[in-house]
Protein backbone atom coordinates (compact mmCIF):
# COMPACT_ATOMS: atom_id res chain seq x y z
CA UNK A 1 0.00 0.00 0.00
CA UNK A 2 1.44 3.37 -1.03
CA UNK A 3 1.20 6.13 1.57
CA UNK A 4 0.17 9.48 0.16
CA UNK A 5 1.08 12.71 1.88
CA UNK A 6 -1.29 15.61 2.27
CA UNK A 7 0.56 18.91 2.09
CA UNK A 8 -0.56 21.59 4.54
CA UNK A 9 0.04 25.06 3.11
CA UNK A 10 -1.09 28.65 3.56
CA UNK A 11 -1.50 31.52 1.09
CA UNK A 12 -2.34 35.18 1.53
CA UNK A 13 -4.29 37.76 -0.48
CA UNK A 14 -2.63 41.11 0.22
CA UNK A 15 -4.29 44.11 -1.37
CA UNK A 16 -3.22 47.74 -1.44
CA UNK A 17 -5.54 50.05 -3.37
CA UNK A 18 -6.47 48.15 -6.54
CA UNK A 19 -3.32 45.98 -6.61
CA UNK A 20 -2.38 42.62 -5.12
CA UNK A 21 1.04 41.53 -3.87
CA UNK A 22 2.26 38.67 -6.05
CA UNK A 23 5.58 36.82 -6.02
CA UNK A 24 7.44 35.62 -9.09
CA UNK A 25 9.11 32.27 -8.51
CA UNK A 26 11.83 30.38 -10.35
CA UNK A 27 10.59 26.94 -11.39
CA UNK A 28 13.69 25.53 -13.07
CA UNK A 29 15.33 26.72 -16.24
CA UNK A 30 14.29 30.14 -17.46
CA UNK A 31 10.62 29.71 -16.56
CA UNK A 32 8.99 31.68 -13.76
CA UNK A 33 5.49 31.44 -12.33
CA UNK A 34 3.41 33.85 -10.30
CA UNK A 35 1.76 33.14 -6.97
CA UNK A 36 0.43 34.75 -3.84
CA UNK A 37 2.86 34.67 -0.93
CA UNK A 38 2.43 31.07 0.16
CA UNK A 39 4.20 28.01 1.45
CA UNK A 40 4.21 24.92 3.57
CA UNK A 41 3.28 25.07 7.21
CA UNK A 42 6.31 23.84 9.13
CA UNK A 43 6.22 21.21 11.90
CA UNK A 44 5.31 22.86 15.20
CA UNK A 45 3.58 25.85 13.62
CA UNK A 46 -0.05 26.53 12.80
CA UNK A 47 -1.46 28.22 9.70
CA UNK A 48 -1.38 31.76 11.17
CA UNK A 49 2.26 31.57 12.22
CA UNK A 50 3.11 29.84 8.94
CA UNK A 51 1.58 32.46 6.67
CA UNK A 52 3.11 35.37 8.59
CA UNK A 53 6.53 33.71 8.22
CA UNK A 54 6.03 32.90 4.53
CA UNK A 55 4.86 36.42 3.65
CA UNK A 56 7.91 37.95 5.32
CA UNK A 57 10.34 35.45 3.74
CA UNK A 58 8.88 35.79 0.25
CA UNK A 59 8.03 39.51 0.10
CA UNK A 60 9.97 41.31 2.90
CA UNK A 61 6.62 42.66 4.11
CA UNK A 62 5.13 42.35 7.55
CA UNK A 63 1.37 42.17 7.32
CA UNK A 64 -1.66 42.28 9.56
CA UNK A 65 -3.99 39.36 9.00
CA UNK A 66 -7.60 40.53 8.83
CA UNK A 67 -9.64 37.49 7.75
CA UNK A 68 -9.56 33.78 7.05
CA UNK A 69 -10.78 32.67 3.62
CA UNK A 70 -11.05 29.03 4.61
CA UNK A 71 -9.34 25.88 3.48
CA UNK A 72 -8.94 25.11 -0.21
CA UNK A 73 -8.45 21.48 -1.27
CA UNK A 74 -6.38 21.08 -4.42
CA UNK A 75 -5.49 17.81 -6.17
CA UNK A 76 -2.66 18.01 -8.68
CA UNK A 77 -2.63 15.97 -11.89
CA UNK A 78 0.33 14.06 -10.35
CA UNK A 79 -1.78 12.76 -7.47
CA UNK A 80 -0.67 15.19 -4.75
CA UNK A 81 -3.23 16.74 -2.41
CA UNK A 82 -2.85 20.18 -0.85
CA UNK A 83 -4.91 21.60 2.01
CA UNK A 84 -4.27 25.31 1.58
CA UNK A 85 -5.38 27.79 4.23
CA UNK A 86 -6.33 31.13 2.65
CA UNK A 87 -5.88 34.44 4.44
CA UNK A 88 -6.48 38.12 3.77
CA UNK A 89 -3.98 40.69 5.06
CA UNK A 90 -3.02 44.32 4.79
CA UNK A 91 0.62 45.35 4.37
CA UNK A 92 2.04 47.19 7.37
CA UNK A 93 5.85 47.40 7.22
CA UNK A 94 8.31 46.87 4.38
CA UNK A 95 11.49 45.39 5.85
CA UNK A 96 13.79 45.57 2.79
CA UNK A 97 15.30 42.17 3.67
CA UNK A 98 16.45 39.53 1.19
CA UNK A 99 13.82 37.22 -0.23
CA UNK A 100 13.71 33.41 -0.34
CA UNK A 101 16.11 32.11 -2.97
CA UNK A 102 13.30 30.86 -5.25
CA UNK A 103 11.62 34.29 -5.37
CA UNK A 104 12.94 36.34 -8.28
CA UNK A 105 10.72 39.41 -7.75
CA UNK A 106 7.60 40.78 -6.09
CA UNK A 107 4.93 42.69 -7.96
CA UNK A 108 1.84 44.75 -7.13
CA UNK A 109 -0.58 43.67 -9.89
CA UNK A 110 -4.19 44.45 -10.75
CA UNK A 111 -6.74 41.66 -10.96
CA UNK A 112 -6.79 42.10 -14.76
CA UNK A 113 -3.00 41.60 -14.91
CA UNK A 114 -3.28 38.48 -12.72
CA UNK A 115 -6.08 37.10 -14.90
CA UNK A 116 -3.90 37.70 -17.98
CA UNK A 117 -1.10 35.68 -16.32
CA UNK A 118 -3.66 32.96 -15.60
CA UNK A 119 -4.81 32.92 -19.23
CA UNK A 120 -1.16 32.59 -20.30
CA UNK A 121 -0.65 29.62 -17.95
CA UNK A 122 1.81 31.57 -15.78
CA UNK A 123 0.12 31.16 -12.36
CA UNK A 124 1.50 28.49 -10.06
CA UNK A 125 -2.03 27.44 -9.08
CA UNK A 126 -5.58 28.12 -10.22
CA UNK A 127 -6.31 28.97 -6.58
CA UNK A 128 -4.56 32.35 -6.97
CA UNK A 129 -7.52 33.86 -8.84
CA UNK A 130 -10.09 31.95 -6.77
CA UNK A 131 -8.72 33.31 -3.49
CA UNK A 132 -8.71 36.89 -4.83
CA UNK A 133 -12.28 36.53 -6.09
CA UNK A 134 -13.38 35.11 -2.73
CA UNK A 135 -11.67 37.95 -0.87
CA UNK A 136 -13.29 40.58 -3.11
CA UNK A 137 -16.69 38.93 -2.64
CA UNK A 138 -16.30 39.03 1.15
CA UNK A 139 -16.34 35.22 1.50
CA UNK A 140 -14.30 35.12 4.68
CA UNK A 141 -14.35 34.22 8.35
CA UNK A 142 -12.90 35.74 11.50
CA UNK A 143 -9.37 34.59 12.37
CA UNK A 144 -10.76 33.21 15.64
CA UNK A 145 -12.11 30.15 13.76
CA UNK A 146 -8.50 28.90 13.84
CA UNK A 147 -7.31 27.64 17.19
CA UNK A 148 -3.53 27.38 17.23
Amino acid sequence: MTMKTIHSTAACVIQQDERFLIVEEARGGSTTVFNQPAGHIEPGEGPIAGILREVEEETAWQVTLTDYLGIYIFHTPHGQTFHSHGFIATPTTFLDTSLDRDITATHWLTLAEIQALNNAGRLRSPLVVTRIQDALAGRCYPLTVIRE
